[in-house]
């Protein structure tokens, strides 16, 4: 980079750290000042918070990497604004009602102590195999890359900058969220998630203009047929009638088949916005309904851009690629390349600090979600009588667990040989199903019972493990017999919606032979039980400007989705 780009990044370091050290200043009282912000964000930073905790390095690495090498086909994973609009409208109305801090307490609430403690341990598992892993693995990739460093010298070794980058982003990002918790994700949120968006945006503008505008990079990628390659770089598929720019694929694409596209995008959303903790920590934050709500519509309005800043870009660089005015081995590499290659004096800069913030700001998100999981779902049962100042320092130090977890798992993911973006997809298209199933049918109906929603998790969580297991032991090997035949044979997409219906039904069945919770513990929870005064409550906390919002954005939805039919 140079040296105006390090000016850039410097200054952007410094409000960084003033941010930090402002959050810091505002001592933390309670659990749920340090886990919620003492449930008093407003909506700006309720929505900035959504959207910099999703925009992790699976958007700046694997969903530029993906539109590298399959086009638009993972972009229904992206364009879910709608499903945050579900967040908002439908969820957090229960979600206020029951007072909870964790999405484990409502299951708690809506089912049993059972279900509350396997949802934790499910939670935990997840975040430290997938997210931090993707995430620090990522960062030392893109950060190894962009600034062009190979080794660094430290007390007279060679060290892997990979591994410098990678370390140092969890350690300083442990550090802030240690101390600052719950506030300082929303407050560095609301500074990163600017920079993030001018950062992109310039990649976005300035990789277009190379080509020559939209219209060439449309004709490029419609011009080229949707191809998938082996670790080999053979081609193992060629549709004869899909290109890259196709968003609705051949049902029979081994990869992204419509008749499992929209069902299985479907099915991952709806559990990541409106049931992991990693993000409806950011509503339960909220002041009221009122905040929260239009938390999420805001949040739902950036959702609509990580297509065009992540996986559209990924495309240009493809496009590029074609056109010999680029080139990268791995397509994870495709977003870095295009900083290094494109931007201009101090953008550099500018996209370097938005990656930084993106990495950060996710960590911090999952850093703090894991420790409040650990503390309010295991430790206070332990001591239910401890005092708040010893929970804040238990959390404090559930968090530095979970960030040296991370710096142990990180040679794990250097050997992952796919597509960042694809592989996070598929790992929670197995963990998705259950979890869904068994917030969908508590909610709808007073009749699921607390052993069905156990049994539900059980099955789902038992049954996503398998398939995962399979894979890693027949690895690229082509098994037979009837469990290589129903397990790992079909499609990732047809596998989660089946197992979102097998899921759904094995609850319908034990809810009929097992008794139903007391609908007076549970009154609130599902669809129907509110009383009066809740409901007039909910009622208060929208106007119609909440509602003109959410159709512009269900709008924009349709007609993304026209567009690239």
């Amino acid at each position: 980079m140079a040296t105006l780009d390090w000016i850039v990044l410097g200054l952007f370091c410094l409000a960084l750290v003033g941010v930090i050290f402002y959050v810091l200043r505002k001592k933390d009282k309670d659990t749920s000042d340090y886990f919620l912000a003492g449930r008093d964000a407003t909506w700006i930073a309720i929505g900035a918070s959504i959207f910099a905790s999703n925009i992790g390095s699976e958007h700046l690495v694997g969903l530029a990497g993906a539109g590298a090498e399959s086009g638009m086909a993972m972009a229904h994973w992206e364009i879910q604004g709608w499903m945050i609009l579900m967040l908002g409208w439908l969820f957090v109305p229960f979600y206020a009602r029951s007072g909870v801090f964790t999405m484990p307490e409502f299951l708690e609430k809506r089912y049993n102590s059972r279900s509350r403690s396997l949802l934790s341990i499910i939670s935990l598992v997840s975040y430290i195999l997938t997210k931090v892993a993707v995430t620090v693995y990522a960062g030392g990739v893109v950060f190894k890359d962009v600034f062009n460093i190979e080794y660094i010298m430290v007390f007279k070794q060679q060290i892997d900058f990979f591994w410098v980058s990678a370390i140092g982003l969890v350690v300083l990002t442990g550090v802030y969220t240690v101390f600052g918790g719950m506030k300082a994700v929303l407050y560095t949120s609301v500074l990163q998630t600017p920079i993030l968006l001018a950062g992109s945006i310039a990649i976005l503008v300035i990789g277009l203009s190379q080509l020559g505008g939209w219209e060439n990079l449309m004709e490029i990628v419609r011009g080229t047929d949707a191809t998938y390659l082996n670790e080999a770089g053979e081609v193992v598929y060629r549709s004869t009638s899909d290109t890259m720019a196709s968003l609705m694929r051949s049902p029979n694409d081994p990869n992204f088949p419509w008749t499992g596209v929209i069902f299985g995008s479907a099915i991952i959303g709806f559990w990541y916005w409106c049931t992991d903790q990693f993000i409806v920590q950011r509503v339960l934050s909220g002041r009221d309904q009122k905040q929260a709500r239009r938390g999420t519509i805001f949040g739902a309005y950036l959702k609509l851009t990580p297509v065009f800043l992540f996986l559209i870009p990924g495309m240009i660089a493809f496009a590029l690629k074609q056109q010999g005015l680029m080139d990268f081995d791995n397509n994870d590499a495709a977003f870095s390349t295009l900083v290094k290659e494109l931007l201009p004096k101090g953008f550099t800069g500018i996209v370097v600090g938005g990656i930084l913030a993106a990495l950060m700001s996710s960590l911090a998100a999952l850093f703090n979600s894991s420790s409040m999981l650990f503390t309010v779902d295991f430790y206070q049962k332990f001591k239910p009588e401890a005092s708040e100042k010893h929970y804040l320092m238990v959390g404090r130090l559930a968090t530095v667990v979970i960030v040296i977890l991370g710096i142990l798992w990180i040679p794990v993911m250097k050997g992952i040989g796919k597509v960042l973006y694809e592989y996070l997809q598929d790992v929670q298209s197995l963990l998705a199903p259950g979890i869904a199933a068994v917030f969908l049918l508590g909610i709808l109906s007073k009749k699921t019972t607390p052993s069905a929603g156990f049994i539900g998790l059980v099955a789902g969580f038992t049954l996503g493990m398998l398939r995962l297991g399979m894979k890693i032991y027949y690895g690229d090997t082509v098994g037979d017999g009837f469990f290589y035949d129903l397990i790992i044979s079909p499609n990732w997409l047809h596998y989660e919606i089946a197992l979102f219906i097998f899921v759904i039904v094995i609850m319908v069945v034990v809810s009929f032979f097992t008794k139903a919770a007391d609908p007076a513990k549970i009154q609130g929870l599902y669809i129907g039980s509110a009383t009066a005064e809740q409901r007039a409550l909910t009622r208060d906390s929208w106007s119609k400007w909440d509602v003109i919002n959410s159709a512009i954005i269900i709008v924009f939805i349709i007609a993304f989705y026209f567009y690239f039919w």
